[in-house]
C-alpha cells in the first residue's frame, strides 16, 4: 500500500517523500508491532483493543488484505479510520482510506472501501472514488459497489442525496438495482418522512420483476411505528407476511423498540414470545430493550437477571447495553454495581459515553468515594489519550484535578454535582428512537459492526 501523509503530534510526516512504509515512517509509535509475525487474526484482535491512532494504523499495516475478506478488510479499515476521526486528524483518514482505491481490483474489495468512507464521515470521497474506480472494473457492473456507496451516503446522514444518486448512478453505470438496493432507497424515503414515496418504491420493485422482501419492509414498519401509526403499521406487517415475507430478527426488533419506549413491558414480552414461535432468535438488541423496559417499570432486579443471563443465550452485550445498565444502577443508587458494569465495559472496548460515566463519576464523589471516582478518570485517560476535553473540564469541576485547591465534596453541595436520581434515567439519557438508533448507539463506542435495523448489511451487499 502507498505510504501516507499523516500528522503526527500537530507536525506532517511525509513517508510518500521518503518512500517508507507507514509502519516505518510512524516512528516510535511503533515500536513492538512486528509485521512478519503477525497474522491476520492477531492482527484484528489487537486493532480492536488499538485506541492510539497512530498504533491502530500501523497494526492495519501488518494485514495483508488479500488474505482476509472483504467484510474484514471494511472492519479493519474502519477502525483505523475511526481512530483518526476520534483524534481529529480528518484528512488523514481520508487518505488511509483512499490508499487503498488502487487495489480495487474487484467488486468486493471496492465495496469495502467505500463503506469505510462512512467510519470517517466522508460519503463525497466516497462518490469520487465510486465514479473513478468503477470504469476499470470488469463489466457488467453488479449492485454490490453502488448499493455499498448507497448505504455510505445512508450512514452518514444524508438521506435526501439518495434518490437522486439511485437514479443517477444506475443509469450512468448501467447498473441494474436489486432488492438490497430498494431496501436503502426506502429507507431514505422513511428518513425523510416521505412514506408515499417509500410505498411507491414497493411498486415499482414489482413493476421491475422485483419482490419485496422482508429488509424491504422494515424500514418502512418502523417509520410506521415511530410515528405512532400502529395500525398502519400493522396494515403493512400483515401485507408482509402475505406476500410471502418471513420476519425476521430485525423487523420483529422494530415492535420491540416502539413497545419498549412506550414502557409497555408485558407487550415487549407478547412479541418476544411470538418470535419464540415464530421460530425467530432474539439478539442483543431485543434483550436491551427488554431490560430498559425492566428498569423503566422499577423492575431493576428482573434486568440484571436477564443481563447476567445473556451469554447462556448465546449474546454478547454491545455498548448500548453497558450504556443502559450503567445509567440505571447509577439512577438506583447501586455505584458498586456500576463500577463493575464500567470495568466490564472496558474490558469488551465497548464503554459508554461521556454522560454515562458521567453519572458514576458524580455518584462516586458524591458519597465521598474520592478514590473510586479518580480510578475511572483515570482508565479514561488511558483508553482514550485524544478525546478527554470533557473528562479534564468535570475534573475541575469536581475537584478531582491536581490543580484544583478544592476538595471533592460528599455533601452534594457541589453546583456540578447532580443530585441522586429517584427513577430510571429519561429516554435522553438511555433508550432514545428505534432499533436503528440502538445500534448506532454501539457503533459509537464499538468495533463490532452489526447491520442496522432496514439497512442493507455494511460492506458488499
Amino acid at each position: 500500500m502507498a505510504a501516507l501523509v499523516l500528522l503526527r503530534h500537530g507536525r506532517r510526516a511525509h513517508a510518500h517523500a521518503h518512500g517508507l512504509p507507514l509502519s516505518r515512517a510512524l516512528c516510535t509509535t511503533t515500536a513492538g508491532i512486528d509485521s512478519g509475525a503477525t497474522s491476520a487474526s492477531m492482527a484484528m484482535r489487537r486493532l480492536r483493543r488499538e485506541f492510539d491512532p497512530d498504533r491502530a494504523v500501523a497494526i492495519l499495516e501488518t494485514i495483508d488484505m488479500s488474505s482476509i475478506s472483504a467484510g474484514s478488510t471494511r472492519n479493519a479499515l474502519s477502525m483505523a479510520a475511526r481512530r483518526l476521526l476520534r483524534a481529529g486528524r480528518f484528512g488523514d483518514a481520508e487518505a488511509l482510506i483512499s490508499s487503498h482505491l488502487s487495489a480495487c481490483k474487484d467488486e468486493p474489495y471496492l465495496a469495502a472501501v467505500l463503506c469505510s468512507y462512512a467510519s470517517a464521515n466522508l460519503p463525497e470521497k466516497a462518490l469520487d472514488a465510486f465514479r473513478s474506480t468503477v470504469p476499470s472494473l470488469p463489466t457488467p457492473i453488479s449492485p454490490q459497489p453502488f448499493n455499498a456507496l448507497l448505504s455510505t451516503f445512508l450512514r452518514c446522514g444524508l438521506h435526501h442525496r439518495i434518490p437522486t444518486l439511485f437514479a443517477e448512478l444506475s443509469k450512468e453505470f448501467s447498473i441494474t438495482p436489486n432488492d438490497a438496493s430498494y431496501s436503502v432507497l426506502v429507507k431514505s424515503y422513511c428518513m425523510t418522512r416521505n412514506d408515499a414515496k417509500a410505498k411507491q418504491t414497493l411498486d415499482q420493485m414489482r413493476e421491475q420483476g422485483i419482490s419485496p422482501s422482508t429488509k424491504t419492509y422494515t424500514p418502512l414498519i418502523d417509520s410506521m411505528y415511530k410515528q405512532k401509526k400502529t395500525k398502519e403499521a400493522e396494515l403493512l406487517w400483515k401485507e408482509m407476511v402475505e406476500s410471502g415475507c418471513k420476519p425476521d430478527v430485525a423487523v420483529y426488533n422494530v415492535k420491540v423498540t416502539y413497545y419498549g419506549l412506550q414502557r409497555k413491558l408485558e407487550e415487549v414480552m407478547q412479541v418476544m414470545s411470538e418470535m419464540e414461535a415464530d421460530g425467530v432468535k432474539p439478539d442483543i438488541i431485543t434483550y436491551n430493550f427488554l431490560m430498559s423496559s425492566y428498569c423503566k417499570n422499577g423492575k431493576l432486579d428482573d434486568a440484571k437477571v436477564v443481563y447476567d443471563s445473556l451469554a447462556e443465550k448465546g449474546c454478547s452485550p454491545n455498548a448500548f447495553t453497558y450504556k443502559y445498565m450503567l445509567a440505571a444502577l447509577c439512577a438506583s443508587g447501586d455505584f458498586d454495581a456500576g463500577l463493575g458494569i464500567f470495568k466490564e465495559s472496558l474490558k469488551k472496548n465497548k464503554v459508554p459515553g461521556f454522560s454515562t460515566v458521567k453519572g458514576l463519576v458524580e455518584g462516586f464523589v458524591k458519597g465521598g468515594r474520592v478514590a473510586e471516582a479518580k480510578m475511572v478518570i483515570a482508565e479514561i485517560h488511558d483508553k482514550f489519550p485524544d478525546n478527554l476535553s470533557r473528562w479534564k473540564k468535570l475534573e475541575k469541576e469536581l475537584g478531582l484535578d491536581s490543580d484544583s485547591e478544592n476538595t471533592p465534596c460528599s455533601d452534594g453541595t457541589s453546583g456540578k454535582i447532580v443530585a441522586e436520581a429517584k427513577s430510571v434515567p429519561t429516554d435522553a439519557e438511555g433508550v432514545e428512537g428505534s432499533a436503528a438508533d440502538e445500534t448506532a448507539v454501539s457503533e459509537e463506542s464499538s468495533d463490532d459492526e452489526a447491520p442496522v435495523a432496514g439497512e442493507v448489511p455494511r460492506g458488499p451487499a
